[in-house]
């Protein structure tokens, strides 16, 4: 396996590897009987942004919805930074 095939199939497990986290996280909350902690918010992207968003999220090993959290977070950050 090249030193290409491997990143790749480690940014795959790793996208599993959240996806499976999130979905505990809000399992763990909704048989506590307490709302997720995170809101889930419906969000509409066109496919070319989509496209952006996944391979930068692969790039930095996170999985769609967390590079999206991620980018959000910063935009926050800096918007505060500028008030």
């Amino acid at each position: 396996m090249t030193t290409t095939e491997q990143e790749k199939w480690m940014r795959e497990k790793q996208r599993k590897i959240d996806a499976l986290r999130e979905e505990l996280d809000q399992l763990e909350a909704t048989s506590k009987g307490k709302e997720s902690p995170k809101k889930q918010v419906p969000l509409r992207l066109t496919p070319h942004l989509w496209k952006e968003i996944a391979a930068w999220a692969e790039d930095d090993f996170r999985s769609i919805n967390g590079q999206i959290e991620f980018l959000l977070n910063e935009a926050v950050k800096n918007r505060r930074k500028k008030a």
